[in-house]
């Protein structure tokens, strides 16, 4: 029996949101869930999925991950292609925090080197780490230099003298996206984006040190640079108050747009414009710039926790060779080709709590992965695991070339205060090996490994649907919170 009613099990890994699920969809919805997660599938999360496929423009079908939950009108792990002719592009698509995403580093340290350091280690990265709500960072900008950051992204970075051109290559889009007007964003958006360039930020944002404790295709590992023991250190965070404030502006907007061209939302959480329209054109320009801002704001950060590493094991840059194996983001809009119905066709794909896994001979993938596939990073809570997987064709054939993004809440943040009453989260931590800094007790109750889903339940549904194939596996050493 299903889980939610009205829903169909389709095979091992799929279940089915028929056309008649709400009233006015275009299209059915697929959601990816073995039979384990649907037991915690949310109702709403599933009338989500169903009132996106309402949308104009919408193909294919309107998608979800294993690490499905409810979000603002799109559910977290939600994919969706709209033709860019006909359709429509929606801020609710892509999330609050645009270019929420993921960069993966790679060392030659190895865990026995650095495990009698890790807490000395973690100290400091989090004295040179700015994190926490609303945290500052070292970098002040006037508005001139936030509007170049939003056109060049991690290029800005780079150019400032935060990490090397050579980082570059293995970000997706090279860190920046064509097209972004810092003209078409509110003097709201720069004030809250001026001093959080290079900060971690709060909630599930983190940078944790870790290691590759198991190795699933050695010649793939090999190819990415990763080894068995290796240190590795996963920096996820996003565009912070300036991505928020774009989003917050346009969901404005397109409230009012969506009247305009006459677009009957089942849900006003849904505000979008036809992708063409002046409205439409005015976000992704602006979204564009937030990502820009993302993507720079993990190279500054990826750059000082190299210097953190030099500094406490004494190397120099050639013998720690800390370089970038992938950043990719969890939270955009993109203009793809994906086939159709057997034709080619222009899309604009939204993945909000979804990451691309794009196949072998990908024409988007930088020149040192067209032999084995995009790399995907998919973090799991700070208690358990994270995987490295590659991208695999099946992906580009059912989800326009997407996976899962993470593990997935399963307890609100209210829900995980409340179960965390009473308990020492960092001590349990502290217990199993890991060392956790963060700037309140309450975010790491927030965040406790049991307020996600089990991302190894997660990661084993796209790997055995074909989506993306597990490489290796990382277990956290060290974990720094907002």
């Amino acid at each position: 029996m299903p889980k939610i009613e009205g829903t169909e099990r389709i095979d091992q890994y799929r279940i089915r949101v028929p056309k008649g699920f709400v009233q006015g969809m275009r299209t059915e919805g697929i959601i990816f869930v073995d039979e384990i997660l649907e037991q915690e599938l949310e109702l709403d999360s599933v009338r989500q999925v169903a009132n996106v496929a309402t949308l104009p423009g919408i193909v294919g079908k309107s998608l979800a991950m294993p690490d499905i939950h409810t979000g603002y009108g799109f559910p977290i792990g939600g994919v969706a292609a709209f033709d860019t002719e006909e359709g429509i592009i929606s801020p609710g698509g892509v999330g609050y925090d645009i270019n929420c995403g993921v960069r993966l580093l790679k060392s030659n340290l190895t865990r026995d080197e650095i495990e009698p350091r890790i807490k000395e280690l973690v100290d400091l990265l989090y004295i040179h780490i700015p994190s926490g709500v609303g945290s500052t960072g070292k970098i002040k900008l006037n508005y001139e230099e936030l509007k170049k950051v939003a056109r060049k992204g991690a290029i800005w970075a780079v150019e400032q003298g935060y990490g090397e051109p050579d980082d570059l290559q293995r970000i997706e889009s090279h860190g920046c996206l064509e097209g972004a007007d810092p003209e078409v964003i509110s003097k709201k958006a720069y004030e809250r984006g001026k001093d959080q360039l290079g900060t971690l930020g709060s909630g599930n944002h983190f940078l944790e040190v870790q290691y590759v404790a198991e190795i699933y295709e050695p010649e793939i590992a090999e190819a990415m640079g990763l080894f068995k023991n290796q240190v590795t250190v996963m920096i996820h965070t996003g565009s912070r108050g300036f991505g928020h404030q774009i989003c917050d502006d346009y969901v404005r907007e397109m409230i009012q747009a969506a009247k305009k061209y006459g677009i009957e939302l089942p849900d006003k959480e849904l505000a979008c414009a036809p992708f063409l329209s002046k409205e439409g054109q005015r976000y992704f320009a602006a979204m564009k710039a937030a990502a820009n801002y993302a993507w720079a704001n993990r190279q500054c950060l990826m750059h000082w926790t190299r210097e953190v590493f030099l500094r406490v094991f004494k190397l120099s840059p050639k013998e720690l060779a800390m370089s970038v194996v992938y950043d990719v983001a969890h939270n955009i809009a993109k203009e793809e080709i994906h086939m159709v119905n057997g034709k080619k066709m222009r899309v604009v794909v939204h993945r909000k709590g979804a990451t691309r896994a794009f196949p072998k001979g990908h024409p988007e993938l930088p020149q040192c992965y067209t032999h084995i596939g995009q790399p995907v990073i998919i973090p799991g809570d700070m208690g358990r695991v994270s995987f490295v997987l590659i991208g695999q064709d099946k992906a580009m054939q059912e989800t326009f070339g997407s996976t899962c993004h993470g593990a997935g809440r399963l307890l609100s943040r209210t829900q995980a205060i409340k179960k965390a009453k009473g308990r020492s989260i960092k001590q349990e931590l502290a217990n199993r090996g890991i060392i956790v800094k963060s700037a309140g007790k309450e975010t790491l109750a927030e965040e406790m490994p049991e307020a996600y889903k089990d991302v190894s339940n997660v990661v084993d549904v796209v790997h055995n649907a074909g989506l993306a194939h597990k490489v290796v596996k990382l277990k956290p050493m060290g974990v720094i919170k907002g």
